[in-house]
């Protein structure tokens, strides 16, 4: 089945980083899966200096867009060495100037799904999960795939996809998209639900039996009709009585992809982000992908 049409299709934000060399290679594949375009994106930031600009002896402008134009240059060689034989429909190239977090998400509303690296080039090379990836888990309007430089590759193909189910809302279109994904890809979904935030229960003599039932009755509910329609995803139910996040980040291990929500069941209607989809997005081992309510 081929991707519905969009503009820009997968777009990947770019900087030469490791990290986005392989959220190139990720799209690159994913959009052989979905046949869909790849539209890579290269953000030149504003200069900002606290010295006189008369004293730099080159113009950092010339400096900018040459390195924009070699970080370009590897992002397209590394996308036809990925594809191969199986170009995408299209690949493109845009090249913009101003903040990375407003290019990307103001793009996303012309892409079936965003897909960045864990961290780039910034001043904070440390951070798990750096600023923009982090920014476009709040803002972007299309689905966002994070994936770390390290990001399971080669044993992926036969392993599950892991789709972490609430039974909020907000888990509906994370539902749909990895039942999909798990299709497009021929392997297994792995359905986990966790009861508890806090890891409590059996410290309060809670009957975890009647959660466990009523943990099936969330699962049944919120698959109901996917199986239908995907009647070739054999899915895996799991029902565990623990931190939710702690959880997917264990099983991550043991999946090709991760797919969350990106609001859970908290109190709190004005969060922008759960942070189950945070802690997720931040240490999976596969990548993850963040599916806005």
């Amino acid at each position: 089945m081929d991707e519905p049409s969009s503009e820009y299709g997968i777009l990947v934000g770019i900087d030469g980083s490791p990290e986005s060399h392989a959220a190139l290679r990720w799209a690159a594949q994913e959009a052989r899966l979905r046949h869909s375009p790849v539209t890579l994106m290269h953000v030149v930031a504003p200069m900002v200096v606290t010295w006189p600009i008369e004293s730099l002896e080159f113009s950092y402008a010339d400096w900018q867009e040459d390195n924009a134009r070699q970080v370009i240059e590897s992002a397209q060689d590394i996308v036809r060495t990925a594809l191969g034989d199986s170009p995408p429909p299209g690949v493109r190239v845009l090249l913009r100037h101003d903040g990375i977090v407003s290019q990307l998400t103001e793009a996303s509303a012309k892409a079936t799904m965003v897909a960045v690296g864990s961290r780039g080039l910034g001043p904070v090379g440390g951070a798990v999960l750096g600023s923009v990836s982090r920014n476009l888990l709040h803002h972007a309007r299309c689905p966002v795939a994070v994936v770390k430089a390290d990001a399971v590759r080669a044993s992926g193909r036969v392993l599950p996809v892991l789709l972490g189910i609430d039974g909020s809302p907000a888990s509906e279109g994370a539902t749909a998209f990895a039942f999909d994904e798990a299709s497009r890809r021929g392997v297994p979904l792995v359905a986990l639900h966790a009861w508890s935030d806090v890891g409590v229960f059996p410290i309060l003599g809670m009957d975890w039996h009647k959660y466990e039932q009523q943990g099936h009755e969330i699962l049944a509910e919120r698959l109901a009709g996917w199986q239908e329609q995907y009647p070739d995803v054999a899915v895996k139910r799991r029902i565990v009585c623990d931190r939710p996040a702690r959880w997917l980040i264990d099983e991550s291990r043991n999946a090709q992809l991760v797919v969350v929500g990106s609001r859970g069941r908290g109190g709190l209607t004005g969060m922008l982000l759960g942070s189950v989809s945070t802690a997720v997005a931040e240490s999976s081992s596969p990548p993850a992908v963040v599916v806005r309510s």
